[in-house]
């Protein structure tokens, strides 16, 4: 059970840390001063929500390897468990925000790219959270 935990943070952690890393090098882009001010908020905004990501998912180690150093408690394995699926909630908003961005340089319609957020945290929620739910009360 511990390491079906740990083993989640190592499988998610590096997805997160390279979305990061191209939500940085975006900024020195040259397109991305075609976006307006707002669109350059909310860019910075998903930044954030992405380091606030980071945070949560690398929290679990951090207590294990200061709290628990050489143990594995129920305790570590709740909370690790807990602290991954609280980061999916920046995660997934982080990456819809991104998406209504990219969809508004490509497309140039405020419209269509909302609706594809919006449709994709639709999709994340239910695959992420109300599945997982649902499968957990049923089984």
């Amino acid at each position: 059970m511990a390491r079906a935990a740990i083993e989640e943070a190592r499988m998610v952690t590096p997805g997160i840390q390279a979305l990061f890393g191209f939500q940085l090098v975006a900024a020195f882009n040259e397109r991305f001063r075609q976006l307006g001010p707002i669109e350059q908020a909310l860019h910075f905004m998903a930044l954030v929500l992405v380091a606030l990501s980071v945070a949560l998912i690398m929290t679990p180690a951090a207590y294990h390897r200061i709290a628990e150093p050489g143990s594995v408690s129920r305790f570590f394995v709740q909370l690790a468990s807990w602290f991954i699926a609280i980061a999916m909630v920046p995660l997934m908003t982080a990456v819809c925000l991104d998406v209504y961005i990219i969809g508004r340089l490509i497309l140039g319609s405020a419209w269509i790219s909302g609706a594809a957020a919006c449709v994709l945290v639709f999709v994340f929620a239910a695959l992420w959270f109300a599945f997982p739910l649902a499968w957990r009360q049923d089984h």
